[in-house]
């Protein structure tokens, strides 16, 4: 797929640097930081999905029991 992004002047100038001193074509940081953006925002969902059910059951194992029960200890 191929998308079209207008960038100012010194947003493309700012890429293009980060590009050079990366040894990255543009696409590539373009993609990057795409993808982290995304991923952040998935982990930081996910960690507030996780604090939500944890504080409607706050119920913690300790490394030794979990050990135990995957059979590890």
């Amino acid at each position: 797929m191929v998308y079209s992004i207008r960038f100012s002047e010194d947003e493309q100038a700012a890429i293009e640097q980060y590009a050079k001193l990366y040894g990255m074509k543009i696409s590539e940081v373009i993609r990057k930081a795409t993808m982290e953006m995304i991923e952040g925002e998935m982990d930081i969902q996910a960690f507030k999905e996780a604090k939500e059910r944890f504080e409607k059951n706050p119920v913690t194992h300790s490394h030794e029991d979990v050990g135990k029960e995957l059979g590890f200890l």
